[in-house]
């Protein structure tokens, strides 16, 4: 009688901890109501590499908390227009709870809908004025990219070192190419942190900026990636979607930093290493709240702490030598804050270090600026709002043209 006993209580723990585990393994927490349905809107489809970077992240969540497909819809190549608004409004009526949009210029539509369906959570990447709205259904997001184009920026000043320690040109030549689409504060926070990442290892490098006005236009790319090559420039890097840019570095045998995901299966002798920001764990992070019953902050920024912000393997065969134990060191110098991206003793502006500088924070039409963002020797980027706001031309970068 009591080996009967005994076998039932055991039985009744099994059955408890099979309870307490979801699919023996999966805990119960970290599988989404079944009610939960999520919207997502992409500028373009997964050909873009930005935009197949927010769906991988989306489809990773959906497996992770064993989402059905019916709960997860995407809808793709939706300009920034009133398209994205009739796709954020759709989104709702199909009863998503949670709506992304991945577009800077998704944004006035999503609040839009917003507006008007107050019981539907937005969520928009790269947006600016979710602190300023204050809706409780409208919320902006982005990373700490800054720190990883740096690191990226950090190879890339290796590879020219090698290359001027190999005779390939002389150290005054150490040229930078960069490939921007537009001339926001998104991207010129992007290629500035990415130029003082390379000028930490390598003083003497110089950028050149082509803009093409497009965030993906792959002809655009290519003929800018080319056009700075034939000035001159020994390495590119992008802050653009396509594959034009790595492609013309591939067919030039000029060295490469992507954006947003390796290229390195089609540009195995060029690609260096790519930084993106995994969007995986705000996807979770608004999830958790919702299903939590939560407040989702106006205004989220992840870093390398949280695992938004990512670097690539690297490419051996195209990095210099040592690479990956150079990166490793600078970003726990980052993470410790012993190395501050905008350290103001590491660029000069019209040859002037600077003590103070308003930045446009409180987003308005005429980008009046508004916030005092440089204190303890440093700019202090993503910390007033999550989106980019770092607008400063530092010596040492040449923009080539201007597209807004």
């Amino acid at each position: 009688m009591k080996k009967v006993v005994s076998l039932l209580m055991v039985l009744a723990m099994v059955a408890a901890s099979c309870f307490a585990l979801t699919s023996c393994g999966k805990k119960a927490e970290e599988v989404a109501d079944a009610d939960l349905k999520l919207g997502f809107i992409f500028l373009h489809d997964e050909n873009s590499t930005y935009d197949k970077n927010f769906m991988d992240a989306a489809r990773e969540v959906q497996k992770e908390l064993n989402l059905t497909d019916e709960q997860v819809i995407f809808k793709t190549n939706v300009p920034e227009g009133n398209e994205c608004y009739e796709a954020a409004a759709d989104l709702a009526d199909q009863g998503c709870n949670i709506v992304f949009a991945d577009s800077f210029g998704h944004e006035p539509y999503m609040l839009k809908a917003a507006k008007e369906f107050p019981g539907v959570q937005f969520c928009h990447a790269t947006g600016t004025t979710a602190h300023t709205e204050k809706l409780a259904n409208f919320h902006n997001a982005f990373a700490s990219i800054y720190e990883g184009r740096y690191i990226a920026g950090v190879a890339a000043g290796m590879k020219l070192n090698e290359m001027i320690e190999n005779g390939e040109f002389a150290a005054e030549d150490a040229k930078i190419g960069y490939v921007g689409a537009y001339t926001y504060a998104e991207v010129i926070s992007g290629y500035t942190s990415f130029f003082l990442g390379a000028r930490s290892v390598c003083p003497t490098a110089t950028m050149e900026v082509q803009f093409t006005g497009s965030w993906y236009d792959e002809a655009l790319e290519k003929e800018a990636a080319t056009k700075l090559i034939s000035d001159g420039c020994k390495l590119i890097s992008q802050h653009a979607d396509s594959m034009g840019a790595p492609t013309a570095c591939e067919n030039a045998n000029i060295p490469n930093v992507s954006y947003n995901g390796s290229t390195q299966a089609a540009c195995p002798n060029t690609f260096i290493i790519s930084s993106r920001i995994d969007w995986a764990p705000y996807y979770k992070y608004v999830i958790d709240c919702y299903e939590n019953d939560k407040e989702i902050g106006a205004d989220w920024v992840g870093g390398l702490e949280t695992g938004s912000v990512k670097l690539t393997e690297i490419n051996e065969a195209a990095a210099a030598k040592g690479t990956k134990e150079a990166l490793k060191a600078v970003e726990e110098d980052i993470k410790s804050g012993k190395v501050k991206v905008f350290d103001t003793a590491a660029f000069t502006v019209e040859g002037k270090t600077l003590d103070s500088y308003l930045a446009d924070v409180d987003t308005d039409a005429d980008y009046t600026p508004d916030t005092e963002v440089i204190k303890d020797g440093y700019f202090h980027e993503s910390e007033m709002r999550s989106a980019p706001y770092f607008d400063l031309q530092i010596d040492g970068i040449t923009l080539l043209n201007k597209m807004f």
